[in-house]
Formats: C-alpha cells, structure tokens, sequence
C-alpha cells in the first residue's frame, strides 16, 4: 500500500481551507447570495442532485451490462458478490458512486425539504444548496474518472462541511 507524498495533503488541506473561506463568504458575506429568493427555487437544486443520482445509475447499470456482455464481469458476482469472481474495480465505480449519493445526500434532501415545509428558508440556503450540489458532482466524477482517494476524500469533506452549514443555519 502506497501513501501520498506529504505534499498531497498539504494541497489538499489548503483546498480544504480556501473552500471554508468561501463557504464564510457565502454565509456571512453574501457571495453569491440573491437578495431575494422565492422558497420554490429550492426545487432546482433538489432537482439537479436527483438528476446527477440518475445519471450515475444509468451508468452503473450500463457498465455492469458492458463489462457482463464482454466477459469481463461474471454474473455470479453479481448473484453472490463473492470476491473471488469480482469483476474489475472501475467496472464498480458507478456502483460505488451511485451508493454514495444515497446516503449522506438524504441529509440534504431532508434539510431542504424542512426549510420549505416550515418556512426555514432564506437566500444563503439557496446558494449553499446550489454549493452543495456542485460538490456532490466534482466527487461523482473524481470517484468514477480516476478514484484517487485524497481528491475524492476532498471534495467530499467540502460537500459535508456544507451539508452542516446548511443543518446549523436551518436550525438556529
């Protein structure tokens, strides 16, 4: 097992750093922010993420179908999911990817669907929310175009912090 060199991290960590400063830019300075916003135009950011799930889906289904079709997947993995017939690791990807945005994403969809049921919501949130999903599709294509775990582990950490800034505006 390889590490990064010590330099990634130092990188990364500073992306990190500059997205924390653009998140405090967003909420406390108004960057990007609509000086008005109707609550209903939470929809297209909802509607965006679910697209992004939907298109890593048809992604998983085709890689899977392609890679079965050209012999190289077996359908006793997929019968079993025993490692000993587990088709390549990009074959998975999407599989992976598509798992991913069905789990910490629900968080998202709960948030916004709170902000509109009781009228929590405010401009910031529509440009977080908007933030959010940006982030959510940087992971998805870093997962399934090269999966180097430091980048993805990175932009997934951003799309969490602003997940948890959306929570803490809604809920204080």
């Amino acid at each position: 097992m390889t590490r990064p060199p010590l330099g990634v991290y130092v990188g990364l960590s500073s992306i990190t750093a500059a997205y924390g400063g653009l998140l405090a830019a967003v909420v406390w300075g108004g960057l990007w922010v609509p000086a008005a916003a109707d609550p209903r135009a939470l929809s297209a950011p909802i509607t965006a993420l679910v697209a992004l799930t939907a298109v890593v889906w048809v992604m998983m289904f085709a890689f899977r179908n392609v890679a079965v079709a050209r012999g190289a997947a077996s359908l006793h993995y997929y019968q079993r999911y025993a490692s000993a017939d587990a088709p390549p690791e990009w074959i998975e990807r999407p599989a992976r990817t598509f798992m991913n945005l069905l789990e910490v994403p629900v968080l998202f969809y709960v948030v916004c669907l709170l902000m509109l049921a009781t009228g929590g919501f405010e401009p910031v949130q529509l440009t977080l929310a908007w933030i959010y999903v940006a982030t959510r599709l940087i992971h998805a294509v870093l997962y399934i175009a090269h999966n180097y775990v430091p980048t993805r582990m990175t932009a997934y950490v951003c799309s969490c912090i602003t997940l948890v800034v959306m929570w803490l505006r809604f809920a204080g």
